[in-house]
């Protein structure tokens, strides 16, 4: 049977410095922490977290407990009024650029989904912003109703992007081979197996490692997330 119309293209875009110029996690404990949700030191702890993971001394796990872990005691309905508060704040800024690149993905009838390493908490309000209806990310474990800083399943992470696309698409009956072209934004070379899956690999703003294999591919290479598709 031929795939509709709305199906012929793939839109996947990663979120930190991708559509954003900023690391979201750091960005939410900052809100709590003026809040005095969290204490002073746990942006110290996330980016301890976030350098052990680049120099390979940590994973992927330590990083997601230090932005969910102080949230284990919240109440539902506390946690839910501080994420609405958060989606309102980071609504003002999120570049211009990227939001017009995501809708005209959009407009053209493109399936569009955000594919993340970010807990699902956090990125979740950044799916809402820019009106992308699918989004893939690191799935935070609960226990008795509360967050228990651990991670359910695999992390949308690294290699595991790929795993979490094709799981995703499975679900609705396709496959990245049904689509005539698949595009995947990213800044980052630990992205390359989902980069290297689709038709289309775009380099956004990317690391040092990411350009110079970009430029040897000749993948696109944009200094913003604002493209003509």
């Amino acid at each position: 049977m031929p795939m509709a119309e709305s199906n012929r293209r793939l839109a996947l875009f990663d979120l930190d410095h991708t559509l954003i110029p900023f690391d979201s996690g750091r960005e939410w404990l900052l809100f709590l922490a003026a809040r005095g949700a969290v204490d002073e030191a746990a942006e110290a702890r996330y980016l301890d977290a976030c350098r052990a993971l680049v120099s390979g001394r940590g994973g992927i796990e330590a990083l997601h407990r230090a932005v969910v872990a102080p949230l284990a005691d919240v109440a539902e309905a506390r946690l839910a009024q501080w994420v609405a508060e958060f989606e309102a704040v980071m609504a003002a800024r999120v570049p211009r650029s990227a939001l017009a690149l995501v809708a005209r993905h959009r407009e053209a009838g493109d399936r569009c989904a955000i594919v993340t390493t970010t807990t699902r908490l956090v990125a979740a309000p950044f799916a809402r912003i820019f009106g992308v209806p699918h989004l893939l990310a690191t799935e935070p474990r609960r226990a008795g109703g509360r967050l228990s800083g651990e991670i359910e399943g695999e992390p949308c992470h690294r290699a595991h992007k790929v795993t979490h696309v094709r799981r995703w698409l499975a679900a609705e009956g396709l496959s990245l081979g049904d689509f005539a072209r698949s595009f995947f934004y990213s800044d980052a070379h630990g992205d390359l197996p989902l980069l290297e899956a689709v038709t289309d690999p775009v380099a956004v703003r990317p690391d040092d490692r990411l350009r110079a294999l970009a430029r040897e591919r000749g993948w696109p290479v944009l200094g913003t997330a604002d493209v003509a598709v």
